[in-house]
C-alpha cells in the first residue's frame, strides 16, 4: 500500500511545503529589525550604521523619510559597500557600481521583510499618487477630444506597468480633465521613492548616430566644440568592484535617425558574459527602417537613448536586417526587467507628479470584522455540509479542501497577488465550488456500493467514472481563464490568472491529495465502512415533460431583465464604472468610516469609497470620500449635521473618471464571447455538436439573466462584479458538463431505451450531486450576503443568483437544446458519433429473415 502511494505522499508534501514557505513570513517586520537580523558579517559597525540612519530619520532631524533611504544616502556619501554584511546575499559579480549594488541589496532586504501575501486597500491602505499633464508645445494643441483619448491611454499603460498579471489591484482613474490618480496597496514612498518615478516615465526611445569620427570622451567637450545638430550626452559605466563608476562622454545628434514607435517587444535577458540586456523586436516596418539606418551608418555609432538619457553606443559593424537590437548598459537584473516593461509600455503624454499622499483602509472595522466572521461561518457551513453527507470521506475531503486553500494563497503570493475583501469572499465561494470533484467522486462510490461492491472496488470504480467528469469541467473552465488572461486587462486578467490557479489546486486536491487520504483511509484498513446519506435519491422526474414551459418561461424572465438593463441605461453602473464626485474633508476628531457610511445610507448613497489620508511628509489627515455624481455636496451637509463635534470643513472637490475603464468592460465581453465559441469547439470535439450548443446557450443564458435579475433587484456594477459574472460562465459550463458526461455515459449503456429516457435517467442520477453541490456554494454565499456587506454582499447577491439560474439551466435549458437539437432520436446522435449499436428490434428483424 505504501509503495503504491508513495508518489502521491512525496508529491502532495512537495507541493503543500512549497505553499506554506511562499506564505512565509505573513506579516511585515519593521524594515531596520529585518536588516539588522540578517546581517551575516561585522554586525555591530552594522548596528552603528542603523542607529546613524535612525537619527536621521529622527523627528528632530528629519533628513530623511525613512532608514530605507538614510541608509542608501549614508553607504552613497561615503562610498560604503553595504554587499559586506550581507554576504549571504550575492550581488552579480558583473555589477561593479557600489550605488547600484547598494540599490539591489537594500531593494532585496526590503522585500524580504514584508508578508509575502499583501493586503488590498481596502484592508490596509496604502499611497496614492497624482499625476498631471506637463503642458507643452505639443499637449498645449491638443483638442479636448485628443487630450481625453490620450489620457485614457495613459491610464491603460500606466496599469500595464504595475499590474502585469492584474492580480495587484491598484485603483488607476482619471481626475478632471488633466489629471490621472493613483492607489497602490501595501506600498509606502517613505521606502520606496522611485515607485512614482517608475510609473510616470514616458519610455521614449531614439536611434540617434554619433558625430563621424568621434568616440568615447573622458572629458565634456567645451561649447565651441560642439557641432550644430548634436548635444553632449554621457553614459557611466562600472569600474572594478568597489571603485566609482567612470563617465564616457558622446557628441549625439539631436535629430534620431528612428524611435521607439516600431518596437514590438522587449524583454530582458543575459548576454554570453552574464550581463543583463534589453533585447528589442521590431515589427515589419521598424525592421525595414533599422536595416536602413545601419546599413547606410556602417562603421559609426549608434546612441541608444532612453528618455534623454544615453545607455549605450554600439559600434555599426554592418547592415541589421533581422529586426532585432540590444540595449546595454551594467543593467541588473531587476533594472533590466524593469526598463522592459517601460519600454513595452510607452507613454504618450507627459506627466509630472501633483500631490502624495498615503490612505488608510477603505473599510472600516467592524465591517473587516464581519468580513471576516461571515468568511469563517462560509466555510465552516461547506464543511459541515460534505462531512453531514460524507461522514468519513466527507471529513477527508475538507481536510483536502484546506490544503487546497493553502496551495491557492502560496501561488498567489509567490506571483505577488494582493488580497483584498472581495478577494477573500471568491476564494471562500470557490471553496464551496471546489468540493464538487470529491461529491462527483462519493456520489459514484455510492452508485458502485449500491451494486454490491466492496468498498475498495468502489473506489477505484468512483474515481474512474468522476473522473472524465471532472476533467472535462475543470477543462472548459480552463478555457475560460486562458481565455481572461489573453485578452483581458486589469481585474479581467486579474480573475483568470486567479481562476487558473483555482483549477489546478483544485484538480490536484481532488485526485491526489484526497485520493491519497481515502486510499490510506481504506486500503489501510482504517476506514472498513463509509456512511453516505442521500438526498433525491431513486427520483424518476420527467423533465423534459416540462421543459418547453420552463425554457419559454426563463427567456421571458431573461428579455425582461435585459430590457430592463436597457432602460437603466448608465444607471446600472456605480462609481467603479461611471465616476463621480471626490470630496476632500479636512476635520478636528475622527469619526469612524462605519459612521460615515451610516450617514450615507441613510442619504440613500449606498455606493460610496471612503479613506483616511495622509499627505507625504504631512501629519494632517484628510478624510476623502467618493460618491455618485452631484450626491457628494448632500452628504456632505448632512456629515456635518450629523457629526457637529467633527468639524468637517470643505476642502476640495473634483470629477473622478472611473476606475474600469471601456477596455476593461469590452476585454471581458470579447473574453466571454471567445470563451464560449471555444467552449462550443472543445465540446463538440469531446462530446458531439448538440452538446456543444448546449452547453453554449445555458451559459449565455445563464450570464444574461443573472445580470438582469441583479439590475431588477435594484444592483449597480462595481469592478468586484466583472469578477462575479466570469466566476458564474465557470459554474455554469461546469454544472452542465457534469450533467452531459452522463448522458453520454447512459447512451453507451443503455443502447435499447430512447433519447428521451436516456436525458431523464440521467437527470435524475446527477440531481443529488446538483443540488448538494449548489447547496454548499448557495448557503456560503447566503452567509456572506447576509453578514457582510458593501462590495462582498454584491458579489454574494450575484452568485446566489447564478447559482440557482446554472442548476436550473443545467436541468431545463442545456438538456433539452440537446434533445431538440437532435430532434428526440437518439441515432441522430449515434450517427454523429459513428456509433453502431445493435438495436434489440434489429437483431429480432434480421432473425426473421
Amino acid at each position: 500500500m505504501f509503495k503504491r502511494n508513495f508518489w502521491k505522499l512525496t508529491l502532495s508534501l512537495a507541493v503543500v511545503l512549497w505553499a506554506l514557505v511562499s506564505l512565509l513570513p505573513i506579516q511585515d517586520r519593521p524594515f531596520v529589525d529585518f536588516a539588522q537580523e540578517n546581517a551575516g558579517a561585522k554586525p555591530a559597525e552594522f548596528t552603528a550604521l542603523i542607529k546613524e540612519a535612525s537619527a536621521r530619520v529622527a523627528a528632530d532631524s528629519k533628513q530623511s523619510p525613512s532608514v530605507f533611504v538614510a541608509l542608501k544616502q549614508i553607504a552613497k556619501e561615503r562610498k560604503i559597500d553595504l554587499t559586506q554584511y550581507f554576504p549571504q546575499y550575492p550581488i552579480e559579480s558583473s555589477i561593479g557600481n557600489i550605488e547600484k549594488r547598494n540599490t539591489i541589496l537594500l531593494d532585496h532586504l526590503l522585500t524580504e521583510s514584508k508578508g509575502r501575501l499583501q493586503l488590498g486597500l481596502d484592508l490596509k491602505g496604502g499611497v496614492a499618487f497624482t499625476l498631471e499633464t506637463s503642458e507643452t508645445a505639443e499637449t498645449a494643441n491638443m483638442g479636448e477630444g485628443e487630450r481625453e483619448e490620450k489620457l485614457s491611454k495613459a491610464i491603460e499603460i500606466i496599469g500595464d506597468r504595475i499590474n502585469g498579471l492584474g492580480v495587484t489591484e491598484p485603483i488607476i482613474r482619471a481626475v478632471g480633465n488633466n489629471r490621472i490618480e493613483v492607489q497602490l496597496p501595501g506600498v509606502n514612498t517613505k521606502d520606496n521613492p522611485e515607485i512614482v518615478a517608475n510609473v510616470q516615465k514616458p519610455a521614449r526611445l531614439e536611434f540617434r548616430l554619433v558625430h563621424e569620427g568621434t568616440g568615447p570622451m573622458r572629458e565634456s567637450p567645451g561649447i565651441d566644440q560642439i557641432p550644430p545638430g548634436y548635444e553632449v550626452l554621457s553614459v557611466d559605466e562600472d569600474g572594478k568592484r568597489g571603485g566609482a563608476p567612470e563617465t564616457y562622454y558622446y557628441l549625439v545628434k539631436r535629430i534620431p535617425e528612428m524611435t521607439g514607435k516600431n518596437v514590438e517587444n522587449a524583454g530582458a535577458r543575459m548576454d554570453e558574459f552574464g550581463r543583463y540586456e534589453i533585447q528589442l523586436s521590431f515589427d515589419a516596418e521598424g525592421a525595414e527602417m533599422f536595416a536602413k539606418v545601419t546599413s547606410a551608418n556602417v562603421g559609426r555609432l549608434l546612441g541608444i537613448v532612453l528618455d534623454g538619457r544615453l545607455y549605450s553606443a554600439p559600434n555599426i559593424n554592418g547592415a541589421i536586417t533581422g529586426g532585432v537590437a540590444q540595449i546595454t548598459g551594467g543593467f541588473s537584473q531587476r533594472e533590466a526587467l524593469e526598463l522592459a516593461n517601460v519600454l513595452n509600455n510607452p507613454l504618450d503624454l507627459p506627466l509630472q507628479i501633483k500631490e502624495q499622499y498615503e490612505i488608510g483602509p477603505s473599510l472600516a472595522a467592524d465591517s473587516v470584522s464581519s468580513g471576516k466572521l461571515a468568511f469563517l461561518i462560509g466555510t465552516a457551513l461547506t464543511a459541515a455540509f460534505i462531512v453531514f453527507f460524507y461522514t468519513t470521506g466527507g471529513f477527508l475531503a475538507v481536510i483536502a479542501m484546506i490544503l487546497n486553500v493553502v496551495i491557492i494563497l502560496g501561488v498567489m503570493a509567490s506571483i505577488g497577488a494582493t488580497l483584498s475583501m472581495p478577494g477573500i469572499a471568491g476564494i471562500v465561494l470557490t471553496i464551496g465550488m471546489s468540493v464538487d470533484s470529491n461529491i462527483l467522486i462519493f456520489e459514484r462510490m455510492r452508485e458502485e456500493l449500491k451494486l454490491g461492491k466492496s468498498l475498495p472496488a468502489a473506489l477505484e470504480a468512483g474515481f474512474e467514472k468522476a473522473f472524465s467528469a471532472i476533467l472535462d469541467g475543470n477543462l472548459t473552465t480552463l478555457i475560460t481563464a486562458g481565455i481572461m488572461i489573453a485578452l483581458g486587462t486589469g481585474p479581467v486578467k486579474g480573475f483568470g490568472v486567479t481562476l487558473a490557479i483555482g483549477i489546478f489546486s483544485t484538480m490536484f486536491a481532488a485526485l491526489v491529495i484526497s485520493r491519497l487520504f481515502l486510499n490510506l483511509a481504506i486500503y489501510g484498513g482504517f476506514v472498513k465502512k463509509m456512511r453516505m446519506f442521500s438526498i433525491l435519491e431513486n427520483t424518476n422526474y420527467d423533465f423534459l415533460k416540462h421543459a418547453r414551459v420552463a425554457f419559454i418561461t426563463s427567456w421571458c424572465v431573461v428579455l425582461l431583465g435585459a430590457g430592463i438593463v436597457v432602460f437603466k441605461g448608465k444607471d446600472i453602473y456605480g462609481i467603479d464604472f461611471s465616476g463621480g464626485d471626490q470630496v476632500s474633508l479636512a476635520f478636528e476628531k475622527t469619526i469612524a468610516l462605519a459612521e460615515v457610511r451610516k450617514v450615507a445610507a441613510a442619504q440613500g448613497v449606498e455606493d460610496i469609497s471612503l479613506s483616511y489620508t495622509k499627505e507625504i511628509g504631512s501629519a494632517t489627515e484628510v478624510l476623502r470620500l467618493t460618491t455618485p455624481f452631484d450626491q457628494a455636496k448632500p452628504l456632505v451637509a448632512a456629515l456635518q449635521a450629523a457629526h457637529p463635534e467633527a468639524g468637517f470643513t470643505f476642502l476640495s472637490e473634483s470629477r473622478i473618471g472611473p476606475s474600469v475603464g471601456d477596455e476593461i468592460k469590452s476585454n471581458a465581453a470579447w473574453a466571454i464571447f471567445w470563451s464560449l465559441v471555444l467552449i462550443l469547439i472543445y465540446v463538440a470535439f469531446r462530446f458531439e455538436m448538440g452538446y456543444g450548443i448546449g452547453a453554449v446557450v445555458s451559459t449565455l443564458h445563464d450570464v444574461v439573466l443573472t445580470i438582469g435579475v441583479f439590475v431588477m433587484l435594484g444592483g449597480q456594477f462595481n469592478a468586484s462584479m466583472v469578477a462575479a459574472i466570469l466566476l458564474i460562465v465557470g459554474y455554469s459550463i461546469n454544472d452542465t458538463i457534469v450533467v452531459f458526461d452522463r448522458i453520454r455515459e447512459e447512451l453507451t449503456l443503455n443502447p435499447t431505451i430512447s433519447l428521451r429516457n436516456v436525458i431523464n435517467r440521467s437527470l435524475n442520477l446527477t440531481l443529488s450531486r446538483t443540488i448538494i453541490t449548489g447547496g454548499t456554494t448557495f448557503l456560503t454565499a447566503i452567509v456572506l450576503a447576509t453578514v457582510a456587506g458593501g462590495e462582498v454582499r454584491d458579489l454574494a447577491v450575484t452568485l446566489i443568483i447564478g447559482v440557482v439560474t446554472g442548476t436550473f439551466s443545467s436541468l431545463f435549458i442545456a438538456s433539452p437544446i440537446f434533445f431538440w437539437w437532435h430532434k428526440g432520436d437518439r441515432r441522430h446522435v449515434e450517427k454523429s458519433h459513428d456509433v453502431k449499436p445493435t438495436y434489440e428490434w434489429d437483431a429480432t428483424s434480421k432473425a426473421s429473415q
